[in-house]
């Protein structure tokens, strides 16, 4: 699994991660009613590129992430941006730490879902964290062959969004949708490949 606290301080300098982040913020400023009072949460916030990119659509925002290396670079951008009053850094791993008391009215993720072992938990937790009306949105890999990582990358490979839109249900989510916002290009065996990302978005009753 990638080095997060390492690939810190240079994360931000990836075009590419630029580019996606800014596809799936315009997908999600296209899709759901985002309005400047709501109090939303990026979970594997990273640097926080998303949660940069949706600032002006959102009203509060808590940006969780396991990894201190993350985290400490998000701060410095917080507290460059002037944004201390709108974005708070909070260190979070729900699979291991207590969900915290605050609710939200959107729960966001890009490219964390296939790090996170137990979907379904994650996906009860996501739903319990939400206010009632509230929205989900997962931005990740459609299953794929596992060459986006190579052999030794113990998460999922993507996802498939018919199984996902059901785990999505069971765990209390409803107006599922899908669609697909960026490709991301890799070499595989000295061969250009482009692996879609999709941008589900799910409402809690």
């Amino acid at each position: 699994m990638t080095n997060f606290d390492e690939e810190a301080k240079t994360w931000d300098e990836n075009p590419l991660r630029v580019a996606r982040a800014n596809a799936v913020a315009a997908a999600m400023q296209s899709r759901l009613p985002l309005r400047p009072s709501m109090r939303a949460m990026e979970y594997g916030s990273g640097t926080g590129l998303l949660s940069f990119a949706l600032r002006s659509s959102l009203g509060h925002i808590t940006l969780a992430d396991s990894s201190p290396g993350m985290l400490a670079v998000l701060a410095e951008k917080i507290a460059a941006s002037g944004a201390n009053h709108s974005m708070r850094p909070l260190r979070l791993d729900l699979a291991i730490h207590p969900a915290p008391e605050e609710r939200f009215q959107l729960i966001y993720t890009l490219m964390a879902l296939h790090h996170i072992s137990d979907i379904d938990k994650i996906l009860r937790d996501f739903c319990t964290l939400l206010d009632p009306g509230g929205w989900l949105c997962i931005a990740d890999l459609d299953q794929e062959d596992g060459s986006y990582h190579g052999p030794d990358f113990a998460g999922h490979a993507g996802f498939d969004r018919a199984t996902l839109a059901a785990k999505a249900r069971q765990a209390g989510l409803g107006n599922i949708s899908f669609s697909t916002v960026f490709y991301m290009p890799k070499v595989v065996a000295e061969r250009k490949k482009d692996f879609p990302l999709f941008l589900m978005s799910a409402q809690k009753p």
